[in-house]
């Protein structure tokens, strides 16, 4: 089972990392559309296309990640009033037996709209540039299967009470 929790920690590492590069795109992209705008009086098309896909493709690819490194905000006033053992296996139940399975839920329904968007040729009918939406819909329903196997494995590392991960439970 450890080997199965790297491919997913593996996988989420990845993910990161292109967000890191889509992070430098969005940059570069919203400088452009600046100087474009302001310094040549020509605004392009396709920068509010391009800032919300980056940004949303960013957050998506990086929430995998971030769960690895347990880096999401947590509000546990109620656990931190728990023994040690008990708040382990009451999270490691809310991931396995209520996250997971409502983020698989969720990364189903993405797969078939990025599908769906693929079979129509759908587009962006807001905008002007008219981008393809499958491709977008697409990153996301492979950011949030990646968050759904992160979500599982965290679940089942905390019930194992694996103590080489990032989950701190102060005593």
């Amino acid at each position: 089972m450890t080997r199965l929790f790297n491919i997913v920690d593996a996988f989420s590492r990845l993910l990161s990392w292109i967000a890191q590069v889509v992070t430098v795109v969005l940059v570069i992209s919203m400088i452009y559309e600046v100087v474009a705008r302001y310094a040549f009086g020509a605004p392009t098309i396709w920068a509010f296309d391009i800032s919300y896909m980056a940004t949303g493709t960013l957050f998506v690819l990086g929430a995998a990640y971030a769960l690895k490194q347990d880096a999401h905000v947590r509000i546990d006033f109620l656990a931190q009033k728990m023994p040690v053992g008990i708040r382990r296996k009451l999270e490691g139940f809310v991931f396995v037996f209520l996250i997971t399975p409502i983020f698989a839920g969720l990364s189903k329904f993405a797969i078939e709209r990025a599908w769906r968007a693929f079979e129509t040729g759908e587009v962006e009918n807001v905008s002007p540039w008219a981008p393809l939406m499958w491709p977008f819909f697409a990153i996301l329903a492979i950011g949030l299967v990646a968050l759904t196997l992160q979500q599982l494995v965290h679940g089942l590392r905390v019930f194992r009470g694996d103590e080489d991960q990032p989950f701190k439970l102060e005593a």
